[in-house]
């Protein structure tokens, strides 16, 4: 997964329009991104390596086994980005021979010392210094090599080394061909100061001590895997030790985490005998570990048997009772194992096999360990990520036509494709899609493969033919848009539904309909052809009740509809499926007033299903007297009783509207919870029925690890107020005003408000804070013109507040004096 997700405020905002370098054609108008020609094999890469903090930089040692791929060559070109190389040779069983090379462009071509044939190994020795400072000069949208808090002096932030290849960053710490379709073994030893541990690709073969308290791990893979997979961390972590059967499992935690580690991560191995069950392949690599990383941009990333994680993995009891909120991604990295690093798409093109797969695996997991009901929320939370950014409609999932390899990750290529596979599975049933999953993994382990193959793979299972899916859901875009009308024939005792495609281009699928006769679906699963308008007749004994087409909710599409109150609660009553339940719960938000809808609100809130409790609890309103009277009791109830925190919070919000003091109880009883989210729920219900406890509360709550929900609730009781002491968690959210106040002025306010009264404050914990989050965010912030200059024009504004302060209290300086220091400092960096 390389997903970047910097802040909540990155989820509301964005920009485009970055003009396109054509680089490679093929006769097409548009770009064509060809898999990379392979004119050399690797075949393993031995590193030795040590770290310069105070430069942050990275001297380094590299023997290069490889051959040509097929025709002879008498040359070796390696990316090499932003390095000195200081020495080229070819080693002969420990001697060297000088080789002649011209290093250019981030291009290292080395002259060999004679024609080498296919399979003619040999092994060439580079003595060189990675500079990822100098790469992230030159504009790449990634450094490789990360030093965080290297010279120790932010008291706040650990001291790290940790790396991040994808999609073609391992360059930046060792020459090598840096493209998906290279696979080599590796070994790294790595010098570091003792009190550090390390982590790497498979397992420590043996770890020796050297002078000047430092140490040498030897870290050995002996499987072959991609090059954007190598990773290297250094840090100081506790190591929580777990296995799967004969596989260890470690968790390289932040000590304060240390205590949490086995309620973050403890469902691996349960996971791993899943995936392994599921997929018929037994997890296919020596060990595995996962670890985090300081300011990591990434949700995460799946280094063959060492998944680095962001700071969000770590989580403690007040969120974890409410939700393990990374559970799926934690899923999603170790499903890569499979799908991404046993089999490798062979270009960034064919992504889909990487991430698609490991999405659609966060289904897998969910269905598995909590029920269908999950497993389709997670499914409709996806596709509504995808329908929700029309700018995507037109991308293949196949894509060969882009700009940079980042751009493939997308809603399309995780999201969208997630879906797709859903549909696939559906389509060939559990037994074909599985076995087929199994021969695509036998057939390319260890080796890459493209979107075609895995065509012919569950073709070869299944016997059907899967052009037509392929070619509409892999190598075009778009989906489904449905309109659909019925109408009852008395005579034949038919009703004929109608259903219009209006998308620009037809498709064909499966759908299933539920015709409502007497109260009671019959279920017809038929199948829609290409062409704007299908009709389908089906016995019924009068004017159907109500007609739920995508009534399985296995389709990707959009479906224009309107029903009354009395038909969303004969579609809720009567479905077993999650979305046709929900969309009947959605349906009634503008009927409320209907009895029906009443009755509809009073049954979700006794739904199984803790997330369909949830919305019945967000669409009520107990200010209406007929909703209070019938409802009301059993909200009550659900805030005090129900066994999931989250919807027990839910209830409490549900109650603030009232601001009836008779719940006071409930809402003192919730401050005391362990969970955040009923403990935050409880004191703004609190403040709003007793608004003069506000500063006392607020000023008590602890936002340390408050999740993005929380913050956005609390970020106007804050900055109202002028909670100082809260205002430096808050920062997560103000640090990027500007770009959410076009989507969401209301909360774009609260934010610029918090950010000036932090400017205009001495509050140098908040305004650290603020720096360090802008650091963490300039690489991909600076990529956009728009956002950078936003970016820089609050900076300047907040530096002027900061200079007024100065002026107006001298006796504070030597505090304002550093945050002004450090507004400049980062101020250049938006320059």
């Amino acid at each position: 997964m390389k997903r970047i997700i910097l802040s909540v405020s990155l989820l509301v905002f964005s920009l485009s329009g970055t003009a396109f370098a054509q680089t490679e054609t093929s006769g097409r108008e548009k770009i064509y991104k060809a898999t990379h020609t392979k004119k050399t094999e690797l075949k393993h890469t031995k590193l030795k390596v040590n770290f310069d903090y105070q430069k942050e930089e990275m001297n380094g040692e590299e023997w290069l086994t490889a051959s040509p791929y097929f025709y002879p060559s008498d040359s070796l070109v390696l990316d090499a980005k932003g390095m000195l190389i200081h020495e080229v040779a070819m080693d002969r069983g420990g001697s060297k021979l000088p080789l002649k090379y011209q290093y250019s462009n981030n291009l290292l071509t080395i002259n060999l010392d004679k024609t080498y044939s296919q399979n003619q190994d040999y092994t060439v020795y580079i003595k060189y210094t990675s500079r990822p400072n100098v790469v992230d000069q030159q504009g790449s949208p990634a450094k490789g090599l990360y030093f965080i808090n290297s010279d120790g002096k932010d008291s706040d932030k650990p001291t790290q080394i940790w790396t991040d290849g994808e999609s073609e960053f391992s360059s930046v710490w060792f020459p090598t061909i840096d493209k998906p379709n290279q696979k080599t073994t590796q070994e790294i030893y790595m010098t570091v100061p003792d009190k550090y541990i390390t982590l790497s690709n498979g397992i420590l073969k043996e770890s020796q001590k050297e002078s000047g308290n430092m140490r040498t791990d030897h870290w050995v893979m002996e499987k072959r895997h991609a090059v954007y997979l190598f990773f290297m961390g250094v840090g100081e972590y506790s190591v929580v030790k777990d296995k799967w059967k004969d596989v260890p499992i470690d968790y390289y935690i932040e000590k304060e985490y240390e205590p949490y580690a086995r309620q973050i991560f403890g469902n691996t191995p349960e996971m791993m005998e899943f995936f392994s069950k599921k997929l018929n392949y037994d997890y296919p690599w020596p060990k595995y570990s996962q670890i985090t990383g300081r300011d990591y941009p990434s949700v995460a990333m799946e280094n063959t048997t060492a998944t680095l994680h962001n700071m969000g993995v770590l989580q403690k009891p007040g969120q974890l009772i409410d939700e393990n909120r990374w559970e799926e991604y934690i899923a999603h990295e170790l499903f890569h194992h499979w799908f991404g690093d046993l089999v490798t798409a062979e270009s960034w093109s064919n992504l889909t096999l990487n991430e698609s797969f490991a999405n659609y695996s966060q289904y897998l997991w969910n269905e598995y360990k909590y029920g269908k009901d999950q497993a389709d929320y997670h499914l409709m939370s996806n596709i509504n990520k995808y329908i929700s950014n029309p700018s995507e409609f037109k991308k293949d999932l196949v894509r060969f036509s882009y700009d940079s390899p980042e751009d493939v990750f997308d809603v399309v290529s995780y999201e969208k494709g997630g879906g797709i596979l859903h549909m696939l599975r559906n389509y060939l049933g559990d037994d074909a899609f599985f076995a087929g999953t199994t021969d695509f993994l036998k057939t390319y382990e260890y080796k890459n493969a493209e979107a075609q193959q895995l065509r012919l793979s569950f073709e070869k299972i299944s016997g059907k033919d899967l052009n037509w899916f392929f070619n509409q859901w892999y190598y075009g875009n778009g989906n489904p848009k449905l309109e659909y009308s019925y109408t009852f024939e008395p005579v034949k005792k038919q009703v004929e539904v109608v259903i219009n495609q209006s998308q620009e281009v037809p498709f064909e699928f499966p759908l299933a309909i539920d015709v409502y006769d007497n109260g009671k679906p019959t279920r017809y699963n038929v199948w829609v052809n290409a062409r704007a308008k299908n009709t389908f007749s089906f016995n019924a004994s009068g004017k159907p009740d109500l007609i739920n087409i995508n009534a399985d909710g296995i389709l990707l599409s959009e479906i224009t509809e309107k029903k009354t109150a009395e038909q969303n609660l004969m579609q809720f009553t009567h479905s077993k499926e999650f979305l046709s339940r929900l969309k009947a719960l959605a349906g009634i938000k503008d009927d409320l007033s209907n009895p029906a809808s009443v009755k509809l609100l009073s049954a979700a809130l006794k739904d199984p299903f803790f997330r369909i409790r949830i919305k019945a609890l967000e669409i009520l309103d107990l200010t209406n007297t007929y909703q209070n009277k019938n409802l009301a009791t059993e909200v009550e109830k659900l805030a005090v009783n129900d066994p999931r925190t989250l919807v027990q919070a839910a209830a409490i919000s549900a109650l603030i509207k009232t601001k009836n003091k008779k719940y006071l109880p409930v809402f003192e009883k919730g401050i005391g919870a362990v969970s955040n989210a009923v403990k935050t729920n409880s004191l703004l219900a609190i403040i709003a029925t007793d608004p003069s406890k506000t500063k006392t509360l607020t000023d008590k709550i602890d936002l340390s690890e408050a999740s993005k929900d929380v913050l956005i609730k609390m970020l106007p009781i804050v900055v109202q107020n002028k909670i100082d002491s809260q205002m430096q968690y808050t920062v997560p959210i103000v640090a990027f005003y500007p770009l959410i106040k076009p989507n969401n002025p209301e909360l774009g306010k609260s934010a610029e408000e918090g950010f000036n009264r932090i400017m205009e404050s001495d509050n140098i914990a908040a305004t650290e804070r603020i720096t360090r989050i802008l650091d963490s965010a300039k690489a991909q912030m600076v990529k956009t013109p728009e956002i950078k200059k936003a970016i820089y024009n609050m900076l300047e504004s907040g530096l002027n507040k900061k200079n007024e302060l100065l002026k107006n209290n001298p006796q504070k300086k030597e505090s304002i004096n550093k945050q002004i220091t450090a507004l400049k400092q980062i101020l250049e960096m938006y320059k």
